[in-house]
């Protein structure tokens, strides 16, 4: 992963899109080794009007005075220790930012900036609820969202959705596991944070089961807006072969 920045660095990105009345996401590129990809930051909004930041990206100033126009910074969350390379700079700039990580991976988050709580913290609101993922000896965090068009399910690395791409470097996605034709956990990702195959399935299916569950927000790759109770089933399925 890139090294964590020290200030304010804008990369190339698009514009904050509203994904439900409480919610905003954003995609920027980012260039990794094997090829460049697509990562993403989804904003949750309170009902008090506090906002929480999974997964932070900086973005360029119309960007961020549209995301202060949508509510008011206040929960920093690192959704691992491979997304914390914005963190310290967006805790420069919201100092009253409370930084959120998952208990496993507090250490290597707090090399770069301090973690305030872990990620059982309760946001007294019941319309965003924060998880760290069972099955990850809690190294992964994720958001459950609920608003006027359904609940949506924000996940960091678990799960990827991004399809095949041409070329050397595709073919060295794909070879990795990091593309293919639908929803899926990449090979290097189970290799290295799924230590609990069980743990995990039982959460997906429980996911699954969601009432009114509409989408599912990948850090990379495409929203799943198509049957995301079935792709929760059928990941859970492969996890059981």
């Amino acid at each position: 992963m890139p090294h964590p920045f020290q200030t304010w660095k804008v990369l190339p990105h698009g514009k904050l899109t509203a994904i439900d009345d409480n919610l905003l996401t954003v995609v920027g590129d980012l260039h990794m080794p094997l090829g460049d990809i697509k990562r993403r930051m989804t904003v949750a909004r309170l009902r008090d009007g506090r906002l929480v930041i999974y997964s932070a990206i900086a973005l360029d100033e119309p960007e961020m005075d549209a995301l202060e126009h949508f509510g008011t910074p206040a929960f920093l969350i690192v959704p691992n220790d491979r997304h914390r390379m914005d963190a310290k700079i967006w805790k420069q700039r919201y100092p009253r930012l409370l930084v959120l990580a998952p208990e496993g991976a507090r250490d290597k988050v707090q090399q770069v900036v301090r973690v305030d709580a872990t990620a059982d913290w309760d946001f007294r609101d019941p319309t965003v609820r924060l998880v760290t993922v069972p099955g990850t000896e809690r190294h992964e965090a994720a958001l459950v969202v609920s608003g006027p068009t359904g609940v949506t399910l924000v996940i960091n690395e678990l799960i990827w959705n991004m399809h095949d791409k041409p070329g050397i470097s595709g073919w060295l996605m794909k070879a990795a596991g990091f593309t293919g034709a639908a929803p899926h956990i990449p090979r290097l990702t189970a290799f290295i944070d799924i230590k609990n195959k069980v743990a995990l399935r039982d959460q997906l299916e429980q996911w699954a089961k969601l009432h009114a569950l509409t989408r599912i927000i990948v850090s990379h790759g495409d929203i799943i807006e198509d049957k995301p109770t079935e792709v929760l089933l059928d990941l859970a399925k492969q996890l059981a072969a």
